[in-house]
């Protein structure tokens, strides 16, 4: 029954926050807890010895990161916010549902897995620094921002590595029964999704109708993003023999994370960019695992 119902709890968990978006607004508090938890559930299946860093990881790592300052400051000049929520469409890590897709699409799984960790890592570094730059916190010496922004980033992205890490040296056996019950995360995500979309749509009714023209254009901005990351990982990949991982690792982003951070640290309103990216690249998964499953 519950397998059955997967294919729909996206839209559904969409709809039902943005429907009774004052309940799940006021349950934001719990978005920084539950992305903890579902790092925690994926680390906790990663042995060390499957991190193996390939010179295609450097370009997606490299592409993630410049790819965000370039699209930030060719479109700052047009509006900030614009810029801020195009931006975290690209900064955002690596989902950690990827390498479920890439599975399903017979791609290099252990690839994939190894440039989840390796782009969760980078941004808890990178992200404070380019948050203080161009966030809510410009108000503040870089020193202080950067501080303020990098205790809870870190905490929540590298903590839950070196949580699952201790106890799989220590407690093997506890690691192996937590990986048991790693599905989990996926109701998690999807509890996680209807209060993210309740807290933009908040936002998005307490503004005036006169920013619904940057809502659109930060909507189409990410649709544009998303199918053009998903099409430059994959030709890189290709080059690496590692096609799916390479448009995977790219193009399927932590939303929920990078929803939390534009929430916390940008205008609010950016976050409508990770907001329609989970619709986006939901569609461009749904058909790269129609088509593949054709092919069989």
């Amino acid at each position: 029954m519950l397998k059955k119902f997967k294919p729909y709890m996206m839209p559904v968990a969409m709809t039902l926050g943005a429907i009774f978006y004052q309940f799940f607004g006021a349950l934001s508090f719990l978005t920084p807890y539950l992305i903890f938890v579902m790092l925690f559930l994926t680390y906790c299946n990663l042995k060390l010895s499957q991190i193996r860093l390939s010179r295609l990881h450097a370009w997606l790592i490299l592409i993630q990161i410049s790819g965000s300052i370039v699209v930030f400051l060719l479109l700052y000049p047009i509006n900030v916010t614009l810029s801020q929520g195009a931006m975290i469409c690209v900064l955002a890590p690596t989902a950690t549902a990827a390498p479920v897709i890439t599975g399903m699409l017979k791609g290099n799984v252990a690839s994939l897995t190894a440039y989840s960790l390796i782009s969760n890592m980078t941004v808890a570094i990178v992200a404070p620094v380019m948050f203080s730059v161009v966030g809510s916190y410009q108000s503040l010496p870089f020193f202080e921002s950067f501080v303020a922004i990098s205790k809870p980033v870190l905490l929540l992205l590298i903590t839950p590595f070196v949580l699952a890490v201790l106890i799989r040296k220590f407690k093997p056996v506890i690691t192996e029964k937590i990986g048991l019950y790693s599905g989990f995360s996926f109701y998690l995500w999807s509890f996680s999704l209807m209060i993210v979309t309740g807290r933009t749509v908040e936002f998005m009714m307490k503004q005036e109708s006169s920013d619904y023209i940057i809502e659109i254009l930060i909507a189409v901005a990410a649709l544009l993003l998303c199918i053009s990351q998903f099409l430059v990982g994959r030709r890189i990949g290709k080059h690496y023999d590692d096609t799916v991982a390479g448009g995977q690792g790219l193009g399927q982003k932590n939303t929920i994370l990078a929803i939390w951070m534009a929430q916390m640290y940008l205008n609010p309103i950016a976050s409508i960019g990770p907001g329609s990216y989970v619709l986006w690249q939901n569609m461009i998964n749904s058909y790269q695992v129609w088509r593949k499953r054709k092919s069989l």
